[in-house]
C-alpha cells in the first residue's frame, strides 16, 4: 500500500476539497428547499461524484509522483509553482480554488433553476380554465423554480383582486429579484478573472527587477546570473494566464446559461399577462 502523503498533491488536493465541500453546501441548501424526489437523487449523485473526483484526483496525483521525471507530471507541475515565487503563486491558486468553486455552484444552480416554461404556461392555462385563479396559483405554488415564483406573485395579486396590472408590475418586479439571484457571486468570479493575469504580470515585473539586481550585483550580463529572475517572471505569467482562461471560460457557460434562463422568463411572463387578460375577459 503506497503512503498518501507522500505521493499526494497538496495543492490539487486543496483545490478539489474546496469545490466538492461547496458543491455539497449548495446542493444541500437546494434540498432544503426542495424536498421532492428527484432534487434528492441529484444531491445523492453529485455528492458521490465529489467525493470520486477527489479520489481519483489524489490517486492520479500518486502515480503522476511515482513516475519520476517521465512527461509532465504534477511533481513537475508543484516545482515550477514553487520556483515562481510563494507570494504571488499562492494568491494565484487562491484565486483558481475560489473561482472554481464560485462557478460550479453557479453552474449547478443554473441548472437545477432551469425548467420547461411551455409547459408551465401551459399547466396555468389548463388551471385557469377548469379551477380559476386559485388552482392556478397552486399549480405555480407547487412547481420549483423561478418562473413558477414569479408566476405565483402575479396570480397573487389577480386573486386578492388588485387587477391585471397590479399582477403585471409584481410579475416584473418579482422578476428582478429572481434575476438577482441568479447573477450572484458573479462579479466575484470575473475579479478573479481580472486578477489572476494582474499578479501574474505584477510577479513579472518583480522578477525583472531581481534579474536587472543580479547583473548590478554581479557586474556581469552572463545568461546564469539573470536566468533566474526571468524564470520566475515567466512563470508566474503563465500561471496568472492559465487561471484566467479556466474561470473564463466557465464565466461565459454562466452568463450564457443565465441569458437563456431569463430570456425564458420574460417569454413565460409575457405568456402569464395574456392569459390573465384572457381569463379576465
Amino acid at each position: 500500500m503506497r503512503n498518501c502523503n507522500k505521493g499526494s498533491n497538496p495543492f490539487l488536493s486543496a483545490v478539489i476539497f474546496v469545490i466538492n465541500v461547496k458543491v455539497n453546501l449548495t446542493v444541500n441548501k437546494i434540498i432544503i428547499k426542495n424536498s421532492n424526489l428527484k432534487m434528492k437523487k441529484l444531491s445523492t449523485i453529485l455528492s458521490i461524484t465529489g467525493v470520486m473526483l477527489l479520489g481519483t484526483v489524489q490517486t492520479f496525483a500518486q502515480e503522476a509522483a511515482a513516475g519520476g521525471d517521465e512527461g509532465f507530471s504534477m511533481q513537475l507541475l508543484k516545482k515550477y509553482f514553487i520556483e515562481g515565487g510563494p507570494f504571488f503563486m499562492g494568491i494565484v491558486l487562491l484565486a483558481l480554488i475560489l473561482g472554481l468553486a464560485i462557478a460550479i455552484e453557479r453552474i449547478i444552480y443554473l441548472n437545477l433553476a432551469s425548467q420547461n416554461t411551455e409547459k408551465l404556461v401551459s399547466s396555468i392555462e389548463d388551471a385557469l380554465a377548469d379551477g380559476g385563479v386559485e388552482a392556478a396559483k397552486d399549480v405555480a405554488r407547487d412547481t420549483k423554480g423561478p418562473v413558477a415564483s414569479i408566476f405565483y406573485q402575479g396570480l397573487k395579486r389577480v386573486a386578492d383582486g388588485e387587477g391585471v396590472e397590479a399582477a403585471e408590475k409584481a410579475v416584473v418586479g418579482y422578476g428582478g429579484v429572481q434575476m438577482g439571484l441568479l447573477e450572484k457571486n458573479i462579479s466575484w468570479l470575473s475579479l478573479f478573472i481580472a486578477l489572476a493575469p494582474m499578479l501574474g504580470f505584477m510577479g513579472t515585473v518583480i522578477g525583472m527587477i531581481g534579474a536587472f539586481d543580479s547583473i548590478q550585483a554581479a557586474n556581469n550580463i552572463a545568461p546564469a546570473v539573470v536566468a533566474g529572475g526571468i524564470k520566475v517572471a515567466l512563470l508566474t505569467t503563465v500561471f496568472g494566464l492559465v487561471v484566467a482562461i479556466i474561470l473564463q471560460i466557465l464565466y461565459n457557460y454562466i452568463v450564457s446559461k443565465v441569458d437563456s434562463i431569463v430570456n425564458g422568463m420574460e417569454d413565460a411572463s409575457i405568456s402569464l399577462v395574456d392569459l390573465l387578460v384572457k381569463y379576465k375577459k
